[in-house]
């Protein structure tokens, strides 16, 4: 007899993946390509930091809003203004406005020391008033002249830390040089957020190619979560600005949502 499980997790496209374009350009692309829904990076489009607007574009697309990425790049410093608290509390209240069942957040940043001394216990407060889960992002250190920088606190990595969800972003595990396939399972079930995408490892270089075309265990991951029966999501955050033109950043968009499909596929194991 076999034991058929089949992943409910969704895959999803990552507003960013369609930059230059723009957030409403997003939408259209996935519903268009066969999506099955949006993550939002909050960012400098104005569009993306809108909700009035994002709901119209949800109903008009018809396509779901599954997660909203919190504004925590160094370029967005000033997007939702400077508290990280309150960056988050809106992207809370943007995700459940929104329906979006996950919220993205990457560790703080060194010189954010009062966010970093309470991030931990700060997160578990804001769980404790909502449903939306935030999942805490895997970053990288950088290097220079053979020294290793982390510009993270508590760490670029918050597999150690008390985070009952975790985001798994597989570029960055190749910047990082990180065993990705190792990553995944020591999280087991914290794992509640892909970002996929690929790497070759170039140093200091978060390159977000299609999945299939750097070094990442991208296709072995997909097929362990599909067969452990994942529910979280699978987004695909890749890196387009320099498609040569817009029927080749489609082109790069469809070539990652078959790899997806193709791998996050229904698993049978004998029992």
């Amino acid at each position: 007899m076999s034991d058929i499980r089949v992943p409910s997790g969704k895959v999803a496209l990552s507003t960013a993946s369609v930059y230059p374009e723009r957030t409403p350009d997003a939408f259209e692309l996935a519903a268009r390509l066969g999506y099955d829904g949006v993550e939002i990076m909050v960012g400098q489009d104005p569009v993306s930091q809108d909700v009035e607007v994002l709901e119209r574009l949800r109903d008009h697309y018809e396509i779901p809003i599954l997660a909203v990425h919190a504004p925590c790049l160094l370029v967005t410093q000033r997007v939702w203004g400077r508290d990280p608290w309150l960056k988050l509390r809106r992207a809370r209240e943007a995700a459940e406005r929104l329906g979006a069942q996950t919220v993205v957040v990457h560790p703080p940043f060194r010189w954010q020391r009062d966010y970093a001394r309470d991030f931990e216990r700060g997160l578990a407060r804001m769980r404790e008033e909502t449903d939306v889960v935030f999942a805490v992002e895997n970053m990288f250190p950088l290097r220079a002249r053979g020294n290793e920088v982390v510009p993270y606190a508590p760490d670029w990595n918050p597999i150690d830390y008390d985070f009952p969800q975790v985001t798994l972003d597989l570029s960055h595990t190749a910047v990082s040089g990180s065993d990705a396939m190792e990553m995944a399972t020591k999280l087991g079930d914290r794992l509640a957020h892909l970002h996929l995408a690929d790497g070759v490892g170039t140093t200091n270089k978060d390159e977000h190619l299609v999945p299939g075309r750097g070094s990442q265990p991208c296709g072995p991951i997909l097929e362990r979560l599909a067969g452990n029966g994942y529910q979280g999501l699978v987004v695909l955050e890749i890196n387009t600005r320099k498609a040569a033109s817009r029927s080749e950043r489609i082109e790069d968009l469809t070539e990652a949502l078959a790899f997806a499909r193709l791998h996050f596929a229904a698993s049978s194991t004998a029992s």
